[in-house]
């Protein structure tokens, strides 16, 4: 066998076996929660804490390098451009930090933030084009700001809360809400080019979107809360097809690769392998609890994280578990909810009378509901038990 057959079998995933493992190369502790995404430049990794603290963590061996206290319980995942952050917060207010020293540059108020209800985990974060930010806010705008001076271009009204990250592409705006329809704007100056809207469904009449569509081939996919997933001609607006997954929602933006789409369920608690053409699953992977973040590909895996506090690595050809990584949260508290076999215990129910505590106690095995960033090697993500992970997947066996 040739040295560079090797070293592609020591990186890559199999179609048919592999093993690898995770293993922690740091974490820091904050002392709130973390649902947004850890973003990377260089030198340093960044994410919000509901401490209220915004943190900039040296990414080779997590020491602190600065954090800046902003106030507020949520951040968005922040955005990177010319030496600057920007992060929204549930302040309502969207800010650019200096990422050598966290010093404020600006501060632009938007008219005031709100949750939908206690599954609305995420903010907007910020997208830029050139040197215009688009973000999204919970008073129901979609607002285009100057990236240098902090001043509001232009603003976009919809009808309900906008959570979901702009989509930017050929000077379109795609953005998304909790009103149930999908916009697309000119980025110029926020006219709209066309809308869509979902279908609804009994319970969630609206059919919110709560996070973005991604776009492949002028397509867009995304999924609601009225339990479906649908395929748009970007273009047009028009509805290629859709997907209604009977269990619930569909939160997750969906990932494109090699021909097929994978996204994470709500109450179906799984990870679905789909043909991006045709809408038909090739494969579900059984979990025990929700997905709501994004899945990656890194090293020939899947790789995402659940509200069980697990991170997991899968096969994306057949969806057979690789690996999986537990956070401290989980590793403390995963057996208050789930038995050896990963039931549920008796007693603990999801949606009972008092299903605020069992959301709580979800929360307390260190939920994964952020994307996963990687940077080179490793892996870096925020979870619900306050802690910023950095780990790396060792591929150990992979055979044709």
């Amino acid at each position: 066998m040739n040295k560079l057959l090797l070293v592609l079998l020591s990186i890559t995933i199999s179609s048919h076996t592999a093993s690898a493992q995770f293993s922690k190369i740091w974490s820091f502790k904050t002392e709130g929660q973390i649902f947004a995404s850890v973003i990377t430049d260089d030198t340093n990794a960044y994410a919000g804490s509901a401490d209220g603290d915004f943190y900039a963590l040296d990414k080779n061996n997590g020491k602190l390098q600065w954090k800046q206290t902003l106030g507020g319980s949520k951040f968005s995942t922040a955005s990177l451009h010319k030496q600057n952050l920007f992060v929204g917060s549930n302040l309502g207010k969207l800010y650019s930090l200096s990422t050598k020293t966290g010093d404020i540059n600006w501060e632009f108020a938007s008219k005031g933030e709100q949750d939908k209800d206690i599954w609305d985990y995420y903010l907007s974060q910020p997208s830029i084009n050139k040197n215009t930010i688009y973000w999204g806010s919970g008073d129901s705008c979609l607002y285009a700001i100057d990236a240098l001076s902090g001043k509001e271009l232009w603003h976009f009204r919809s009808k309900g809360i906008i959570h979901a990250n702009p989509l930017i592409a050929e000077g379109i705006i795609y953005i998304s809400g909790f009103d149930g329809h999908l916009y697309a704007l000119n980025a110029e100056d926020g006219t709209l080019i066309w809308k869509f809207k979902t279908l609804g469904a009994q319970y969630f009449p609206h059919g919110a979107i709560p996070k973005a569509p991604i776009l492949h081939n002028n397509i867009l996919y995304f999924g609601t809360r009225d339990y479906n997933l649908y395929a748009l001609n970007a273009e047009t607006g028009q509805c290629l097809w859709n997907y209604r997954e009977p269990h619930g929602w569909i939160i997750a933006s969906p990932l494109f690769y090699k021909h097929h789409l994978y996204f994470g369920l709500s109450d179906g608690h799984k990870m679905i392998c789909m043909n991006a053409q045709s809408g038909i699953i090739k494969w579900e992977h059984a979990i025990n609890m929700r997905v709501f973040g994004e899945a990656i590909i890194h090293k020939g895996a899947l790789v995402f994280g659940s509200h069980n506090g697990k991170l997991y690595a899968l096969n994306p050809d057949n969806g057979e578990l690789i690996s999986e990584f537990s956070t401290e949260g989980s590793k403390a508290n995963y057996h208050k909810i789930f038995d050896a076999k990963g039931n549920f215990q008796p007693g603990f129910t999801l949606y009972g009378a008092d299903y605020e505590a069992s959301e709580k106690k979800i929360l307390e095995m260190g939920s994964i509901l952020s994307t996963p960033h990687v940077d080179g090697n490793i892996i870096y993500f925020g979870s619900a038990d306050g802690h910023i992970y950095a780990i790396e997947l060792k591929i150990l066996k992979s055979i044709e």
